[in-house]
């Protein structure tokens, strides 16, 4: 930011200002001024400016104490006692950590684990302020979403209860959290809201995990990136030709012409491009398997065996 300004100019309030005034104008521009809330593009000026603020903060303190005070940046701003140690804020962790997995099936997979982390969490310590020593295991929850919903994505809000320590006594509060679901994320995928759980005395609160479940689709089966679409044709169509029209999962109409192909089992018709979105992977899709079930009839006349074995018997 070039040379050092005055702290007052930094935190935009006038000179002489009381220690009231300098916490409030402080606590408003580490909130706007957050590098989590600002994009890639701007986030260099955003870190800059946050350091900035913090030491302004730290400066108008020390003017006013007429001692170093320590400023507790974890907690958004509130004064301890002296430490020299703690005289500049540390790099602001991200808000949010993305993991990935491979599918075991295909290389071009999604990522597995998405990670929300709440404030007492990054700070250790829970809603009641004092040091957390031990962690509960997580709560596991699914979270349902048709193949419409996973194919396109989609914004989940989501409920629940948990327990948290409000003065020494734990107390039921409703939990609101929204989810947002990305294009071709699949089951099993998991989102980890950190220290959402049920809060204990001398514990750290709990994780809460929601998992990807998905809801049985009446026409087409998921595996991996690709869709199947299983359908039957009568032996006749099979071996002589056929045209039948399908809806994609995009809900395009789509027709499909067998002149010169026989149907044979174990035939797959394959579409590539018309699958599941690849996450993280922009403009890329799985393929589209078509398969087969082949209707045989359950009885043949005398005459329609001997017109078949006439038929066949140069041919096979």
């Amino acid at each position: 930011m070039g040379k050092p300004r005055d702290f007052y100019e930094v935190l935009n309030i006038p000179k002489n200002s009381s220690p009231q005034r300098i916490r409030k104008a402080y606590k408003t521009l580490v909130k706007q001024w957050h590098p989590d809330k600002h994009p890639i593009s701007t986030k260099p000026e955003a870190e800059a400016m946050f350091k900035a603020i913090a030491e302004a903060y730290e400066q108008a303190l020390i003017e006013i104490q007429g001692k170093p005070l320590f400023v507790d940046y974890d907690s958004g701003g509130g004064v301890g006692a002296p430490n020299r140690s703690r005289s500049r804020p540390p790099a602001p962790a991200p808000a949010a950590s993305f993991r990935g997995e491979e599918d075991n099936r295909k290389p071009r997979s999604q990522p597995k684990d998405v990670h929300h982390t709440s404030s007492s969490q990054k700070s250790g310590f829970g809603s009641n302020s004092a040091p957390a020593s031990r962690k509960p295991p997580p709560l596991e929850r699914k979270l349902e979403c048709t193949l419409e919903e996973l194919f396109n994505g989609c914004k989940k809000e989501i409920s629940f209860d948990r327990d948290v320590v409000v003065n020494g006594s734990v107390i039921r509060k409703e939990e609101t959290q929204k989810i947002k679901v990305k294009p071709g994320w699949q089951k099993g995928t998991k989102i980890t809201f950190e220290g959402m759980g049920d809060e204990r005395p001398g514990c750290l609160p709990a994780d809460v995990i929601y998992m990807i479940a998905e809801k049985e689709h009446p026409f087409f089966k998921r595996v991996g990136d690709d869709l199947v679409l299983k359908i039957e044709i009568p032996l006749v169509n099979a071996l002589t030709g056929w045209t039948f029209s399908f809806f994609l999962i995009t809900g395009e109409k789509m027709t499909l012409s067998f002149r010169d192909e026989i149907i044979h089992p174990g035939y797959e018709k394959v579409m590539e491009g018309h699958g599941m979105p690849l996450a993280n992977k922009k403009d890329r899709r799985g393929d589209l398997r078509i398969r087969f079930q082949i209707r045989f009839p359950t009885k043949l006349s005398e005459e329609q065996r001997n017109v078949i074995q006439e038929a066949l018997k140069n041919g096979c």
